[in-house]
């Protein structure tokens, strides 16, 4: 069903000289500044009663006033497709997303996707951008996704990853021995040769991410990793830069692990893991409506577990 919206706020002196847009993004700070120019541009947004342009400049004590209305965009379509649901309020859902869902429609995926059982489960995320998703996970990549179930949610979600004040913590199992921690600072863009494919390249955009050692296993390691910036692949490039990729992972994990001194079953469990071995297993963020910090933990999924287990069976037997 369409929304509306009617919201009124006086223009201060402080605001005196200050662009349209720029003050309408103060006022209302519940709404993203790009939808406020959306709503001036369509009239929906007027100045005592009057249409300006964004870069209108005020003079001081004008009324804003908002009379929109949201209506569904219908470019996806609802499908029942089951959600592990971690947390819900009105405006935030917590979810633990599976191996092998796709977040969004794209080309190869028209549907089935994450996107598809959201408008399922909350039909009135039809409203929002992308279904009030905000940040994605690899299709292969199993754990915490947070998304807005309001306006006021996705203009605060998308400003708290722009700040960096909304953090992940993943855990991932990785080819080699490795260090007991580090911190890998190296800039990824797309791969020149391949690309569909993202690389650390000289003029990429900056990334750094950390890791600590959870626990060494035969031919690998369990890491816990963290991350200052949030580029595609981010995890999964920095690992096969230092020469430790990630277990499984098809797209950067440089072959099989040869045998030479592990068992055969460890080089077996390595070799034959289906997916890249890395769960996004914490989430904090501050809660867009109450202010107060918000942690979301999603429980290691099952075949990562597996794997660990049978790893760590080999090498104390």
């Amino acid at each position: 069903m369409p929304k509306k919206i009617k919201l009124s706020q006086r223009v201060t002196r402080q605001h005196a000289g200050k662009r349209l847009d720029q003050v309408a993004a103060e006022l209302f700070p519940d709404y993203s500044r790009a939808r406020l120019q959306q709503w001036i541009k369509q009239g929906e947004l007027t100045v005592d009663t009057k249409t300006f342009k964004p870069s209108t400049r005020l003079a001081g004590g004008e009324r804003l006033r908002i009379e929109a209305t949201m209506t569904p965009s219908g470019e996806v379509l609802p499908q029942d497709i089951s959600l592990d649901v971690l947390f819900e309020d009105d405006h935030l859902l917590v979810l633990n997303k599976p191996a092998g869902l796709v977040v969004h429609p794209a080309a190869g995926n028209p549907d089935g996707t994450l996107q598809n059982a959201l408008l399922n489960h909350a039909p009135e995320l039809d409203i929002l951008p992308r279904s009030g998703i905000v940040h994605r996970l690899d299709k292969d990549t199993s754990g915490v996704m947070v998304i807005a179930r309001s306006l006021k949610a996705h203009t605060s979600l998308v400003k708290q990853l722009q700040t960096r004040s909304m953090s992940r913590i993943y855990e991932a199992v990785v080819k080699g021995v490795t260090s007991v921690a580090g911190t890998i600072n190296a800039p990824i863009g797309r791969n020149p040769r391949e690309r569909k494919k993202m690389a650390v390249v000289s003029g990429g955009k900056p990334a750094t991410s950390h890791y600590t050692l959870k626990q060494h296993l035969p031919g690998s390691s369990h890491l816990e990793v963290s991350l200052e910036s949030g580029r595609t692949h981010q995890i999964r490039v920095h690992m096969t830069h230092i020469g430790h990729p990630i277990v499984g992972d098809p797209v950067y994990g440089r072959g099989r692990v040869k045998q030479k001194a592990l068992l055969a079953e460890a080089a077996a469990a390595l070799n034959d893991f289906p997916r890249q071995a890395l769960q996004a297993r914490t989430l904090k963020l501050i809660h867009p409506d109450g202010g107060h910090h918000c942690e979301f933990h999603a429980p290691l999924a099952r075949d990562i577990r597996v794997l660990i287990d049978i790893l760590d069976c080999l090498c104390s037997s």
